[in-house]
């Protein structure tokens, strides 16, 4: 088959998302010729070292712009109106290049749901606006809505869909009511740079961001279901019950709820135990992972979460939120708390500090688990897929 890749335009400050197009994208490049299929990569942005490294694999690069106002217009009218689809018949900017370059099934690398009259396949990372309503971030401005409409659409009309575990199989069918042959579990790769970063104790990071020993890392943007304030309201339990000051370490971009935190830091005393780094590069990061006491992870959103994998790969021992799929996707590499427990949380973190075999032992399972997934693993499983569908899909022409 003709198959076209296409790439969302994203940043690095973007989060989970940008590590997991990436890494998968970077795989796809690298074994492309694996696959007897040929490839045409659609991108809304400019990137030449892209384009250098895809003409050395014999791979077409289609610099795909983003569509004009009246295309958005369009997009919108036949995502809400289905009599408009009917009625409708000219064909988005993105189909008529994907029909000139005789694209016969795409392949989005992302969740972002785009209209296409064509066979295709998108990764779900989650429908937590489904599940957990309540939170700005999925229901605020007119958020819950455009998430719904988009997502019903694009997922019921879609060939096949990746999720990374049975939680996440789950959800589509009972939201969506999307058949189970449809929808295929690939768990998500560990991020490359954590599994591929050669070894140092990276002191000089901690001095150049002046942190102390001991801490406890939590990367994630400020949203509000990532939930800093109950991992604060658990750190402080530990200084004022058990006289355990760890410091906390928060890495990541505000998207609206980092004043509140802040304002939060300051109400609990805990203003000399926390410190913002805010958005930081990979090789710092690395750094900030080896050094730390443990990553707690305790956010409310799943079903799966790169930070887990990250720190496995990085020997940091994890406490993660037990939201569904994290048993399926950490197994027993991982101390699993509910995420509305802060004497749970509290506790977890007490039992690393008291018991130096456990974690230990954390740390060896984690690094077993992490190496289970790579990028390539996944994008294999992608290729599978399309072998599967190329006998579907050879039944009409382009």
């Amino acid at each position: 088959m003709n198959v076209g890749v296409f790439l969302e335009c994203k940043s690095p400050e973007s989060g989970g998302g940008y590590s997991l197009q990436t890494d998968i994208f970077q795989s796809f490049v690298e074994i492309a010729d694996e696959s007897r299929h040929n490839f045409v990569v659609f991108c809304n942005y400019k990137q030449p070292k892209t384009q250098e490294v895809l003409k050395s694999r014999g791979i077409k690069k289609i610099l795909y712009l983003s569509p004009n106002l009246i295309d958005r217009g369009v997009s919108i009218l036949k995502r809400e109106f289905s009599q408009f689809r009917k009625y409708w018949k000219r064909p988005s900017r993105l189909e008529r290049i994907a029909y000139r370059e005789g694209v016969e099934f795409m392949w989005f690398i992302d969740q972002r749901p785009v209209l296409v009259d064509l066979p295709y396949l998108t990764i779900l990372l989650d429908l937590q606006h489904c599940l957990q309503p309540w939170f700005p971030e999925v229901s605020s401005k007119g958020g819950w809505d455009h998430r719904e409409s988009a997502f019903s659409w694009f997922l019921r009309r879609a060939s096949l869909i990746i999720t990374g575990n049975e939680a996440g199989r789950a959800e589509i069918e009972r939201f969506y009511q999307v058949p189970t042959e449809r929808i295929k579990i690939l768990p998500h790769p560990t991020p490359k740079f954590a599994l591929n970063m050669p070894s140092s104790d990276g002191k000089e990071v901690l001095d150049k961001y002046d942190i102390p020993n001991g801490y406890l890392f939590y990367p994630a943007q400020f949203w509000p279901h990532k939930n800093h304030a109950n991992l604060l309201l658990s750190v402080r339990k530990l200084r004022d019950e058990f006289k355990l000051a760890f410091p906390v370490v928060f890495v990541g971009s505000d998207k609206g709820n980092q004043r509140y935190i802040k304002k939060l830091v300051d109400q609990l005393d805990l203003s000399t135990q926390v410190f913002f780094l805010g958005f930081i590069p990979s090789n710092d990061l690395v750094s900030i992972y080896r050094n730390a006491f443990a990553l707690t992870y305790v956010t409310f959103f799943g079903p799966e979460n790169l930070p887990p994998l990250e720190a496995f790969a990085l020997g940091c021992p994890v406490i993660a939120s037990n939201v569904p799929g994290a048993k399926e996707q950490l197994g027993e590499a991982a101390i699993l708390v509910n995420p509305k427990n802060t004497r749970e949380i509290a506790f977890a973190i007490k039992s690393l500090y008291d018991d130096s075999e456990l974690r230990r032992t954390l740390i060896q399972r984690g690094f077993n688990r992490a190496i289970k997934w790579t990028g390539q693993d996944f994008v294999r499983g992608v290729f599978s897929m399309l072998d599967d569908f190329e006998s579907i899909r050879h039944c009409w022409g382009r």
